[in-house]
């Protein structure tokens, strides 16, 4: 293999894939450099093959799989021997020149099916974090050639510089331009007597200043070459990005002998990147910044403000009642809908502020330099004002209006993370408040996210660890004054925090899925408990345990557990009664939930509707699913007294029930008056302090036991 020393490096296209995670692989000292040896590749006639430290090849353009016979990427992995048998000689001969030598050779190939190729080409390193790769290129050379032929290599080198796509120039020692290729007169425009003969300076773009270029001749007296991004400029005054790379040839004696300069439009790469770019940091659908260029935007403005000393104020917003619209008239609406809200919101902002999209329905607003807390004020004012404007999407016509936490930087926070839920504090606090205001946060609200987080973390544990009890609640024949029946009351002993209310771990168990397994335990733990009574006490006492709404949503409940838990226990399904709320019966247009409701009744267990008279009370629903027991809520007693409008309620609601065939239980009676005035209009049954508290069920056997007369003197 006949090999010679050049000075020039070679270029290239950008490896992709696996060959990209070996040659651009983190640690490389000089990756653009790596990109500008690969550029070329993908577009060049000549065939280049690139290998690993280990010799196992990495990159081939297509070039290189039609020269030796492959198909795309099949030779990828393969040891570089099998390709080019003599290729040991070249790399020792790279390792003695160094690590920015060139070699030129000639030598043998291997393709695939039809036998040896004559090849002549050059080779060089790509720097590696861990060893010296290779890149080789080359083109089948005629027969007949001898190795010591130097006007064949010529041949081939001119070849090269007159048909490559990549425009060239050759340069004097002192910058005078000597030659250019068509492929620099198609590039420029420029035709090859304009520029020869003048200084390499007249291509200077005028989107780079002095200091700039400067810097790069700076650079190649000193090094010998220079790579880079540069702004070309067409003889029309068109400006292009190009990759420049500037390379120099010395004489024996070490003197410039020539400069090479080679210039790649990368146009359409820079095109493609910004593309990329903007996929992967802008919103698709709102054109916002997305979640991680928001994150980047708030991350660099702590920076200056840390900096400067100023302050930040960071909002996070969620529209109400969004997934309403989005159900109701789908998604194409709802992303109207967003699109709408976007233009909204980033017509309330100053232009140097950022409003983004971080998903869904939620949006935030980062402020830079805000120096009144008023200022804060006034825009969430405008924005709430902005948002419950109507949006016309098609013919339909909606309303919606958001909920915004608002923080500060350094006031509530000094990094992006805690900054952001603080603000996401904030948002909910305004939800529970009653939606479309603002809230600002404040330490509570911190504390109480994380006392909320722990209690989260213990109730995971609490079913387990059997922390939970059953109390019941003496249900009582207004007119024998006998226990006839019970409500099941659930009570969580935490063993640090001690009895957790209801109000506190119901709402947590509704949102973390606990609630299914810890209602199916309630409902087996008070089925049990009957079922004993009833063997003990010879006594049929009903029991209502009370449904969450999330227990029928998601999966539903599991009829033919309960059915067979029932069973085996040989308790009729009448002896239970579910509590239900009129919100459940409003969700009734859900099938599932709809569904499920009937299914009580085709199982026997009866229905309660628990707090009748505080929602949306409808005879229709009555009517429609069964129900066999109506609950007046304790707030219609509470004040109950002869000729008052709750008594009036109260009669109106026993005498509505009685003719729809329903039995009617009041809660909370604490007072014999209570008592008459409900027992004088007909009410069933009650339950309330006058009878009986709470009771764990040794208790509630003791007053079982008694057969007491509960009714007031």
């Amino acid at each position: 293999m006949v090999l010679s020393s050049v000075p020039a490096q070679l270029n290239g296209s950008r490896p992709a894939g696996r060959e990209a995670a070996i040659l651009l692989a983190p640690g490389s000292s000089d990756r653009s450099h790596i990109l500008a040896l690969l550029r070329l590749g993908d577009f060049s006639q000549d065939a280049f093959l690139a290998t690993d430290t280990d010799g196992a090849i990495v990159y081939m353009n297509r070039s290189a799989e039609r020269l030796f016979g492959y198909r795309r990427g099949a030779a990828i992995g393969l040891p570089v021997g099998r390709l080019l048998p003599d290729v040991h000689e070249v790399n020792a001969r790279l390792d003695e020149e160094g690590a920015r030598s060139t070699l030129l050779w000639r030598g043998c190939g291997q393709h695939r099916q039809s036998g040896p190729l004559a090849l002549a080409g050059a080779a060089t390193h790509i720097p590696s974090p861990s060893g010296r790769s290779h890149l080789y290129v080359m083109r089948q050379r005629r027969a007949g050639l001898g190795d010591g032929d130097r006007d064949r290599q010529a041949e081939l080198a001119s070849l090269v510089y007159r048909n490559t796509s990549e425009g060239m120039l050759v340069l004097d020692s002192k910058g005078v331009i000597l030659d250019v290729n068509p492929a620099f007169v198609s590039l420029r425009g420029r035709a090859e007597a304009d520029v020869v003969g003048q200084h390499v300076r007249c291509l200077n773009s005028p989107c780079h200043d002095r200091e700039f270029y400067r810097a790069v001749w700076r650079t190649v007296l000193e090094t010998g070459s220079w790579q880079g991004e540069h702004w070309g400029q067409h003889a029309n005054g068109e400006l292009y990005p190009e990759w420049l790379s500037i390379n120099t040839s010395f004489t024996e004696d070490g003197e410039v002998h020539r400069r090479v300069m080679i210039f790649s439009n990368i146009a359409e790469i820079k095109q493609a990147e910004a593309i990329i770019w903007k996929q992967a940091n802008f919103d698709r659908l709102t054109d916002l910044p997305n979640r991680q260029m928001f994150h980047d935007r708030l991350e660099q403005s702590i920076r200056k403000a840390r900096r400067s000393g100023g302050r930040i104020g960071l909002l996070f917003l969620d529209l109400d009642r969004f997934k309403e619209i989005n159900d109701t008239l789908g998604h194409a609406m709802g992303d109207e809908l967003l699109k709408e809200a976007a233009r909204r919101l980033s017509a309330c902002v100053r232009q140097s502020d950022t409003v983004a999209r971080l998903g869904g329905d939620e949006f935030t607003v980062l402020l830079d330099d805000v120096r009144e807390p008023r200022d804060i004020e006034r825009l969430t004012r405008a924005i709430l004002r902005s948002l419950a404007e109507p949006f016309h999407l098609g013919v339909e016509t909606v309303f919606v209006s958001t909920s915004i936490g608002v923080t500060f930087f350094p006031d509530d926070a000094t990094d992006a993370e805690t900054l952001l839920n603080n603000a996401d504090q904030a948002m909910y606090s305004a939800k529970a408040d009653g939606r479309n205001r603002s809230r600002y946060f404040t330490v509570s609200m911190q504390e109480r996210a994380q006392t909320r987080m722990r209690l989260v973390n213990d109730l995971h544990l609490a079913l387990d660890q059997h922390q939970f009890t059953l109390d019941y609640q003496p249900i009582v024949d207004l007119v024998s004054g006998q226990v006839i029946k019970a409500e099941t009351l659930l009570r969580w002993h935490h063993p640090l925090r001690g009895l957790v209310p209801p109000t506190e771990f119901i709402p947590l168990a509704e949102e973390t899925g606990i609630i299914r397994p810890l209602g199916d335990w309630v409902f087996c733990e008070a089925t049990r408990q009957a079922a004993e009574w009833r063997q003990r006490f010879r006594q049929d006492i009903q029991v209502s345990v009370n449904i969450s709404p999330a227990q029928l949503r998601q999966e539903g409940l599991d009829f033919a557990f309960w059915g067979s838990h029932l069973n085996t226990l040989g308790l009729p399904p009448q002896q239970v009664i579910v509590e239900i709320t009129e919100g459940l019966l409003i969700d009734s247009g859900d099938d599932r939930i709809r569904h499920q409701l009937e299914a009580f009744r085709e199982t026997g267990v009866q229905v309660a509707l628990d707090d009748f008279g505080t929602g949306y009370s409808s005879l229709s629903y009555l009517r429609k699913f069964g129900i066999d027991f109506l609950k007046i809520d304790q707030s219609f007693v509470a004040n109950l007294h002869r000729g008052s409008a709750d008594h009036a309620l109260c009669e109106a609601i026993i005498l509505l029930a009685h003719k729809l065939g329903l039995r009617v239980v009041a809660e909370g009676i604490e007072t014999a008056r209570q008592y008459r005035l409900l027992a004088d209009a007909g009410c069933d049954y009650g339950q309330g302090y006058l009878f009986s508290r709470p009771l764990d069920p040794r208790a509630f056997e003791i007053l079982l036991g008694a057969e007491a007369d509960l009714r007031p003197i």
